[in-house]
């Protein structure tokens, strides 16, 4: 299964952009030995559309092209559902077992993610409450992923 975080606006080089490579790496080196594809990391535009809503159709338009077919779609929105770690884990290896093609997550601009794009998701993912920028919300993920490939490795990084 691929695993594919796919996330409006791009990371400026700098240490958030070191960091989130730092977990993509350190994911993909684990992530052959339990099944899954070394994790790909796309960013598109952010549009400069004037209307919020245009905006927000542009993005998801553009982020529906990155989308693999048949992929378990994961939006990120501060008014989704709170995982553990282990939940989170859980759920990624199931979407693994069951033969799903792709984890596709999705991470909007600063207008968020179309409605569309979170009503067809499988799981809407929340990080707590509070609004993160979006950037430190990519790197929680890319923490979380490899956090996940770490507990069905097998590895001793998680510690509760």
């Amino acid at each position: 299964m691929r695993l594919v975080v796919a996330a409006v606006g791009r990371l400026k080089a700098g240490p958030e952009r070191e960091l989130a490579e730092r977990y993509r790496e350190r994911t993909s080196k684990l992530t052959r030995s339990i099944g899954l594809h070394p994790l790909d990391l796309l960013e598109v535009e952010e549009s400069r559309a004037r209307r919020p809503e245009d905006r927000l159709e542009q993005e998801a338009a553009a982020l529906t092209r990155l989308m693999p077919g048949n992929c378990v779609r994961i939006a990120l929105d501060a008014g989704g559902q709170p995982l553990t770690s282990e939940a989170f884990t859980q759920r990624l290896g199931r979407w693994r077992d069951s033969g799903r093609v792709a984890a596709c997550f999705l991470i909007g601009g600063a207008d968020g993610l179309a409605p569309g794009l979170q009503q067809g998701a499988e799981l809407v993912l929340a990080f707590g409450s509070a609004t993160w920028p979006h950037q430190l919300v990519r790197i929680m993920l890319l923490e979380q992923i490899y956090r996940a490939v770490t507990i069905l490795s097998g590895h001793p990084y998680h510690r509760a």
